[in-house]
């Protein structure tokens, strides 16, 4: 996390050089207002009043930092929520350099995206973390609908699928502390008009983006508006329990239930299996090829077929 701000107020001119090795003297925490401030500037590319000028939500997003670059959007919520950040702020940057996805996994994250993270204050037990993410995928989703994707598909348990391959991943991280969850941090990446013939060979063929499915380039102003309010319905459900109509809408969109797939869950637990369906508790439930029922929390989830 020091590193992430040195590095941030480094290329923003903030620090010099000289002064980061007395930085390591410093509690970084002190320097709050001026990533505030950074994330306050004119950036060249996403503008923040673009977004706010039509954006129709209550909390969400009222309170918006773009920076043009950042090694992680995650990181920089995580630092500024740590500091007093209100409650549905989202930070927003052109680039990130050391973006990550589920398990440590790099997501590239070049210019031509939407890279956000959503910071929230929700008094929820550890258990319903899953729902948060499946509920940010059904935002995610509905998103996709709104600007033209026929059918977006949701992969248990944070990606969004078009045509059989993946525009959006989605992470979320909770900030506790003795065992309370203080804030949770939504990280989102979509490919909107990213070239996806950049992408590392490992995962340009599993890849899309946005204008490549629409034959257009998105406004990704838009794109980040309609998703923010998206968000907040989606998020007044989950405010209120409304756990059943948000696995419902998961449910209509899911792009792995009725599948064949290999689960790797922690500890090298790997089995193959076919996906019945969701729990209560956002769990996928596989039958496992000797018959017997499993409920994955957490892992890996490949389709086979």
């Amino acid at each position: 996390m020091k590193e992430e701000i040195v590095n941030l107020l480094t290329k923003e001119n903030k620090i010099s050089e000289k002064t980061i090795d007395e930085l390591k003297q410093v509690d970084i925490n002190d320097f709050k207002s001026i990533v505030e401030e950074i994330g306050k500037q004119e950036t060249e590319y996403i503008k923040a009043d673009k977004i706010a000028e039509n954006l129709n939500t209550k909390y969400i997003g009222k309170n918006l930092y773009v920076f043009h670059e950042v090694q992680s959007t995650n990181n920089i919520a995580k630092f500024l929520s740590a500091n007093g950040i209100a409650d549905g702020s989202v930070i927003i940057s052109e680039k990130q350099t050391a973006a990550r996805g589920r398990s440590g996994k790099v997501w590239n994250s070049p210019l031509g995206g939407a890279w956000l993270s959503i910071v929230l204050n929700p008094h929820v037990d550890h258990s319903k973390l899953p729902l948060i993410t499946l509920a940010t995928g059904v935002a995610v989703a509905k998103t996709l609908e709104k600007i033209g994707i026929k059918n977006p598909e949701i992969k248990w348990p944070n990606d969004i699928i078009i045509n059989d391959k993946k525009v959006c991943g989605i992470l979320t991280e909770a900030v506790a502390k003795f065992n309370t969850i203080e804030n949770v941090i939504i990280g989102v990446g979509i490919d909107a008009n990213v070239d996806i013939e950049t992408f590392p060979e490992e995962i340009k063929d599993y890849s899309t983006a946005l204008e490549k499915e629409l034959g257009r380039k998105v406004d990704e102003h838009e794109l980040i508006r309609i998703f923010l309010e998206e968000f907040e319905k989606i998020g007044e459900l989950f405010d209120h329990e409304g756990y059943e109509e948000i696995l419902k809408e998961w449910r209509k969109r899911s792009y792995s239930i009725g599948k064949i797939v290999e689960v790797k869950e922690p500890f090298n637990k790997c089995y193959d299996g076919y996906v019945l369906g969701i729990s209560k508790e956002g769990a996928l439930v596989i039958e496992k090829i000797d018959g017997t029922l499993e409920k994955v929390i957490s892992g890996e989830c490949n389709i086979k077929k």
